[in-house]
């Protein structure tokens, strides 16, 4: 686990920010078993096919593993069971009409330990096509060479 300005990150989504365009992000607490916080805390969790839909004016998160906790008993929990996010009721209200204007997902970025409370950081999101994703790279890849070239007249060579 990662410490960052006050959170403890305990996982994210490497791919998401590849296969889709972030247009904005929200903060949701997440109703989790005693179990499952015990094994968040070993750092034991995947975000890799994890999802977010909203139904009957509830958010839940589904596709996230959370691996059981070793020490535990009969009490464990099921590793991949959908958990529901804790928003405000203006905030659903605000993704319900947004998802349902357009073709746009609610996709976990990140996991984290913020005071103690596991919260996830949830971007409504617009897939991206194949064009697109090479698009990013070749201006990733062009951004790089800039900086290299600038360092390498800073240094002289």
């Amino acid at each position: 686990m990662v410490k960052e300005k006050g959170r403890t990150l305990i996982a994210s989504n490497r791919k998401a920010r590849h296969n889709y365009t972030i247009l904005d992000t929200y903060e949701a607490g997440i109703a989790l078993l005693g179990t499952e916080v015990k094994s968040l805390r070993e750092g034991k969790a995947s975000l890799v096919d994890a999802f977010a839909t909203i139904d009957d004016g509830e958010v839940w998160l589904r596709g996230l593993h959370i691996a059981e906790y070793g020490s535990g008993s009969w009490t464990n929990h099921a590793p991949r069971r959908n958990r529901k996010l804790l928003m405000h009721r203006r905030e659903i209200d605000n993704l319900v009409g947004k998802i349902r204007d357009g073709n746009l997902t609610l996709v976990p970025l990140s996991m984290y330990f913020s005071d103690g409370r596991a919260k996830v950081e949830l971007a409504l999101a617009r897939g991206k096509q194949a064009h697109d994703k090479r698009q990013d790279i070749a201006r990733r890849t062009a951004q790089r060479e800039v900086a290299r070239e600038i360092g390498r007249r800073v240094k002289g060579m």
